[in-house]
């Protein structure tokens, strides 16, 4: 009888058990159903969309339900993909942010200006290129929206889809407009706006210490340094609103509101995932619907392949060194490759290069030349001693992930920008394209490598700095994109400083009337003063 009882108890507790994990599994069910929302995605090309595409994939795993627009002329983003549906516009001109050639294009003019010292002439003809790119790929991508807008039946379409947000770039401006156009929640994967660094539209920026694009200053300047900023400030804010704006203010006052542009726009978004850290970026103020992303693409290193572990293993005591330019130096002069190639013959460590174009004939035996690398892989192998790079802010991070010390070759826009804070942080040493030729980039190689300089150990304390977080940049990303759209926003992060006048903000108003009460006060008691002088005046010649 006690065994009867024994039997029918663990009988029970097994059958209790068995609801309980069915009960938890149908709960995890319905918690994953309800939490998967709908995002409408509307990317910039280039590398923008090679960042974006990291979180999009990361999004797709939760479960989310991702829509991709895209232009029919897209370079870059895929019209199919196992992690997304596309909504192809059709259009009649490509967007060009990364094409190759107008990379040449402007890094020759560049090259051209850092050569003459920056001359009235060749600054001219450099801002006039970078002019000339911003109006054409503004106007294409405002023409883009107006195709969207009034297209009645694909709007009918978006709105019905019943969106939960909408995940765009800061580049271009399409997609905040459309968000806006739509009511939804609009989130930003952002460094940089349309015409200069992100901060500069969301947060408070002086320009006493937070340095503008194209200043190339760090957050230490002189009286001349400031002023040299405050100069770059006004280019950037004279080429939004005279190439930037106009290519949106049509649509926007025709689909929104007359009274407002599309920086606005830009500025009442719910939140912003800049791609930046501050072991990286000089510390300036910010705002609370901002979230820190920088270096989310990175991970631990995985094995090479059999014949790249080989290579590098063959390296010996000297080590590696990979370098990687992308794509950005092909189509310029084969000279440039040549120099690469010689100086890398004199030196001991074996050398991984991502090269495209024809191969250089200085090249020797201790250089490995691959028209792609497993560029995250080769700097965390423990045989990488130094990257060399062009400036990149994902190398720069995957570098910075992985502490290996950098030679930075700027080429062109933000790496300048880029190579700036490296610079400033001890951790790579900067070598203008200008300068470069076989001695001074063998020098620099040795100068990185040298164990009694300090860029080494600098990696390291900023790697360590890095890595100690108590949540790492991707799982940050998605919590709070997740965040939004449990929330239907996050307007209790966003300030409503962006819809206040310029002299409101800055208190120039409250200024000019303490300003004018003093002088009104200051008036009336010198004209009672002098009133009273004559009254007296006028009393003694009486007596008199």
């Amino acid at each position: 009888m006690p065994a009867r009882c024994s039997l029918q108890g663990i009988e029970s507790e097994t059958m209790f058990l068995h609801w309980i994990l069915l009960f938890t599994a149908l709960m995890w069910t319905q918690t994953s159903f309800t939490s998967a929302g709908k995002i409408l995605v509307y990317p910039a090309e280039g590398s923008r969309w090679l960042n974006m595409n990291i979180i999009l994939r990361e999004l797709h795993k939760r479960g989310h339900d991702l829509t991709v627009v895209r232009s029919s002329m897209s370079l870059q983003i895929p019209e199919h993909a196992p992690h997304y549906r596309s909504l192809t516009i059709q259009v009649s001109q490509a967007i060009d942010l990364d094409t190759p050639e107008l990379t040449v294009s402007l890094l020759k003019k560049a090259t051209e200006s850092r050569k003459n010292k920056w001359s009235v002439i060749s600054l001219i003809a450099h801002y006039q290129t970078l002019f000339a790119f911003i109006e054409q790929s503004s106007r294409v991508s405002g023409e883009m929206l107006r195709t969207i807008l009034e297209d009645k039946t694909l709007i009918k379409k978006l709105h019905n889809a019943k969106f939960d947000m909408i995940f765009t770039e800061t580049l271009l401006g399409s997609g905040i407009v459309l968000g806006s156009y739509l009511g939804l929640p609009v989130v930003l994967n952002t460094r940089w706006v349309m015409n200069r660094e992100a901060h500069f539209a969301v947060a408070p920026s002086p320009l006493s210490y937070i340095p503008t694009f194209g200043s190339e200053l760090s957050d230490k300047m002189t009286f001349t340094d400031r002023m040299k900023n405050v100069l770059h400030d006004a280019i950037s804010q004279y080429t939004y609103h005279m190439y930037i704006k106009p290519a949106y203010q049509d649509v926007i006052g025709k689909f929104i509101d007359p009274n407002t542009d599309v920086l606005s726009l830009m500025q009442g978004a719910d939140l912003w995932l800049m791609r930046v850290d501050f072991v990286f970026e000089f510390p300036r103020p910010t705002m609370p619907n901002v979230v820190y992303i920088g270096g989310f693409q990175c991970r631990p290193s995985s094995p090479l392949p059999d014949e790249l572990e080989m290579f590098m293993q063959s390296s010996g005591e000297h080590g590696v060194i990979v370098m990687s330019f992308g794509t950005r130096l092909k189509g310029l002069e084969h000279d440039l490759s040549e120099i690469f190639a010689s100086a890398f013959a004199r030196l001991p460590q074996k050398v991984v290069w991502r090269h495209a174009g024809p191969k250089p004939s200085t090249v020797r035996n201790n250089t490995l030349l691959l028209d792609w690398i497993p560029q995250n892989d080769l700097l965390g192998h423990p045989k990488t001693k130094l990257f060399i790079t062009h400036g990149g802010t994902n190398g720069i991070y995957e570098a910075i992930h992985h502490g290996v010390p950098m030679l930075a070759i700027p080429l062109m826009l933000d790496q300048f920008e880029n190579t700036v804070r490296l610079k400033a942080k001890g951790i790579a040493e900067v070598l203008e394209l200008a300068d470069l030729n076989v001695h001074t980039l063998t020098e620099s190689v040795k100068n990185v490598l040298d164990e009694n300089q300090p860029y080494k150990e600098n990696m390291r304390k900023i790697s360590s700095l890095y890595h100690d977080t108590p949540i790492k940049p991707m799982d940050s990303a998605i919590f709070w994109l997740e965040f939004v759209m449990r929330h239907k926003g996050a307007a209790h992060l966003r300030t409503e400083s962006y819809k206040m006048p310029w002299f409101a903000y800055y208190n120039v108003d409250i200024v000019a009337f303490i300003l004018s009460v003093f002088m009104i006060s200051f008036l009336i008691f010198a004209l009672s003063c002098k009133r009273l002088f004559k009254a007296l005046q006028g009393k003694r010649k009486v007596k008199q």
